[in-house]
């Protein structure tokens, strides 16, 4: 199973946010600080600010910063929500399919417990615990400055 890029740039935003505190950041400072592209960023905000993550303020001292405490986003949640398909092999969709093992096989069975068990570890996590290892991380990502 490999998580899609909307994903994992979800979360690292919401990680930068995380580490900057109370500091507005701008998508331009994201997408500078991970490269990735600010389209591709403003779609992932839009929908941040959407589900009540985040707050966005436009124009020239605009920006955007958590609107919920760390401790109170889930990883799994959040993974859930970004996700469209945990499809991991055909016989998961109910319906017709192209495996002959449907119906007999234990593959299916075991997928899905290694599905659930992935999302278990995920709902133990916030985004808080994302943000302890707090100075090496801004470290990594060059945020030297005192956060608020």
């Amino acid at each position: 199973m490999r998580l899609t890029s909307y994903t994992d740039f979800t979360l690292r935003t919401l990680i930068y946010l995380g580490l900057n505190g109370n500091e507005r950041a701008t998508i331009r400072e994201i997408s500078e600080c991970y490269g990735i592209s600010r389209n591709h960023l403003m779609k992932i905000v839009q929908d941040l600010s959407h589900q009540g993550l985040i707050s966005t303020i436009r124009g020239k001292s605009g920006g955007m910063y958590l609107l919920r405490d760390p401790s109170e986003i889930n990883v799994g949640a959040l993974v859930r929500r970004t996700e469209a398909d945990f499809r991991l092999v055909e016989c998961f969709e109910a319906g017709p399919n192209g495996c002959r093992l449907t119906g007999g096989c234990v593959l299916t069975s075991a997928l899905r417990d290694a599905l659930e068990a992935f999302f278990e570890v995920l709902d133990g996590y916030t985004l808080a615990d994302l943000l302890r290892p707090q100075r090496n991380l801004r470290r990594l990502l060059g945020m030297n400055s005192a956060i608020s």
